[in-house]
């Protein structure tokens, strides 16, 4: 069959995916936005033209200001398929997909340049208990709320370390449900270290002003912040009933029917990595992210990545990113000279440098604790095939040296999630197993379709009508 082109497809329609589109529209591209989500907004402006909320002003003003940029987004001239999964991308930039909603359907489609901007997802926290129901990531539970004004019951801890955690409890305290106590995970030298990264920081005080308004809502409120918390553990007869935690060498035990946790984000590389992106290891980040230039372009030719999905620099950042990847395709493209590139990429520059500045200050701060990235023996990893660490130490003392070739020892990292929930902590694992960097350890091979597609969306492929094609319709409020 013969495949339909366009200039450009955007995979992600959160602020990088958003921002990037909006500037290759006013270039002049044909531009399609393919998005896993019914609304645009990603996971931060989830929802935010349409909140189920009674007042979404409980989320903050980071979420509300949003509703700007989504605005703008709805009034462009560009096509956006929401609730599209986007499931392959060859190296030939062809695009497999399976629409959800309205005419579904799956389908093939070519770019002449494909942008990522797929954004992060939160980073595994395996420790014992964390399959129990009643244990999500922070993450999750905001969505929850965003997406379906869904608020969790019965005492609610979170535990763990970083900003997503100390932004919920807020959201919490806001919308009346105050947690029953955090366990914060940051450990006590992160702090003293974290002070020679202050100066970059100061650049954006903005930031650092939220995070103080943050922690000094959730001491007036009263919420035991249990900190230094070394070790803890979810129990439960078949739920979450409550967790024990060790802090400052004092073991406790504290009932919870919700258990929160959360150790950071980390870059979404699935596609990447499925297409053959080359990907740097980031010691700073504790994650793999892929190798690109200045406007975001990969290895492979004409795909970029652009937003979190690169590098975690947060969403003001992520807009910045976009539209530079945007003026990057435009000029490859033929439809924008090199010096009007540069002339506006250069304030874009300023920006995305201003706002990636406080960010080794809060990857030093918030850097995960070693017992919460290498766990227990008896800890599960591998959610999908329950594989514990124990086992997969017991691999690397049997000759197995990378993620990869644990699929051989076991099925690690074979499951729906394709590694999703493992892939960090069995790299790490084999890394502290063998003495080696996790940067020669390596990852999983990841292969299409990177989400589980059925038989019926393969068979029922075919070749869109773009022109038939309309814009999702979504109004703002």
């Amino acid at each position: 069959m013969t495949i339909v082109t366009v200039d450009l497809v955007i995979v992600g329609a959160g602020p990088a995916g958003m921002a990037c589109a909006l500037d290759a529209a006013r270039a002049g591209l044909d531009v399609l936005v393919l998005d896993e989500n019914p609304l645009p907004g990603g996971q931060i402006y989830r929802n935010v033209g349409r909140s189920p909320l009674p007042d979404a002003a409980l989320l903050g003003n980071d979420y509300t200001d949003g509703a700007r940029l989504v605005a703008r987004f709805g009034e462009a001239r560009l096509r956006y398929w929401s609730d599209t999964l986007v499931w392959q991308i060859t190296r030939a930039l062809e695009i497999s997909y399976t629409r959800r909603s309205g005419t579904a359907a799956s389908g093939q489609i070519r770019a002449k340049a494909v942008v990522i901007a797929n954004g992060a997802y939160e980073r595994p926290c395996p420790v014992p208990g964390w399959t129990l129901p009643g244990v999500m990531g922070v993450g999750a539970a905001q969505t929850l709320l965003k997406s379906s004004a869904v608020l969790p019951d019965g005492p609610v801890v979170l535990a763990g370390s970083g900003p997503l955690m100390y932004l919920f409890a807020w959201q919490l305290i806001q919308a009346n449900r105050a947690p029953a106590a955090i366990l914060d995970t940051t450990p006590s030298r992160n702090y003293w270290r974290a002070l020679a990264q202050l100066p970059g920081a100061l650049r954006t005080p903005a930031y650092l002003a939220k995070g103080r308004r943050l922690l000094n809502a959730i001491r007036r409120s009263g919420i035991p912040h249990i900190r230094q918390v070394t070790r803890f553990s979810v129990e439960g007869d078949g739920r979450a009933e409550s967790v024990q935690y060790t802090a400052k060498g004092r073991t406790s035990k504290i009932p919870a029917s919700v258990v929160l946790l959360h150790q950071g984000v980390v870059p979404n590389v699935q596609l990447t990595r499925s297409i053959g992106c080359e990907h740097r290891w980031d010691e700073a980040q504790l994650c793999w992210h892929p190798r690109t230039d200045a406007w975001g372009e990969t290895t492979v030719p004409n795909l970029f990545v652009a937003g979190d999905g690169g590098g975690i620099h947060g969403a003001i950042a992520a807009q910045a990113a976009g539209a530079l990847s945007a003026l990057g395709v435009a000029h490859r493209l033929g439809a924008l000279r090199r010096e009007s590139r540069d002339e506006r990429a250069a304030p874009l520059r300023r920006q995305l440098d201003r706002h990636r500045a406080v960010r080794p200050f809060l990857d030093t701060l918030y850097r995960p604790a070693d017992a919460f990235r290498r766990p227990a023996d008896a800890t599960i990893v591998c959610r999908c095939e329950e594989v514990s660490a124990g086992e997969i130490r017991a691999m690397a003392r049997l000759g197995c040296t990378g993620p990869n070739q644990s699929k051989s020892f076991s099925r690690c990292g074979m499951g729906p999630c394709q590694g999703r929930l493992c892939g960090l902590t069995v790299a790490e694992l084999l890394a502290e197993a063998h003495a080696k960097p996790v940067a020669e350890v390596g990852y999983y091979r990841i292969r299409p379709p990177i989400k589980p597609v059925s038989l019926g969306d393969l068979a029922e492929s075919h070749v869109p009508d773009l022109n038939a094609a309309q814009p999702t319709e979504f109004v703002p409020k």
